[in-house]
């Protein structure tokens, strides 16, 4: 095999590629795609536990919580302990959920960009070889 096919060199030049698009449409936020993902799913948990939340987001729980910490000096994310001291509970703060509103049309048209780069079928494939991972 080539070394221009290494499959995992190819799926991070194209994830870089494809996050430099969401990360150019969430700029006039002041955010990038990591930060409003993790945004999103800290909305749909909430209130949610670092341990839980780097479960679901598939990261490490120390990779969470510092991402967690510019979040909330960010002013987008409160930090409250948890039921448990020693576990840190997170929340989306009043203007991390107006990033949120605004975000999500600019979301949406990052979306429908790569969906229309790929074609309908491409994009279908692109998701059921993904899944297959």
């Amino acid at each position: 095999m080539s070394k221009d096919l290494c499959h995992c060199i190819l799926l991070r030049k194209a994830s870089r590629r494809v996050s430099s698009y969401y990360d150019e449409a969430l700029a006039p936020l002041g955010v990038n795609i990591a930060q409003f993902s993790l945004l999103r799913n800290i909305n749909r948990m909430a209130p949610v536990s670092l341990t839980d939340l780097a479960a679901r987001v598939e990261l490490d729980r120390s990779t969470v919580g510092r991402n967690a910490k510019v979040l909330e000096r960010m002013g987008l994310v409160e930090i409250r302990p948890g039921k448990d001291q020693r576990e840190a509970t997170l929340l989306v703060s009043a203007p991390g959920k107006a990033i949120l509103l605004e975000g999500a049309p600019l979301w949406d048209r990052a979306q429908a960009d790569i969906e229309t780069r790929l074609g309908a079928d491409g994009a279908g494939r692109l998701r059921d070889l993904l899944a297959a991972l």
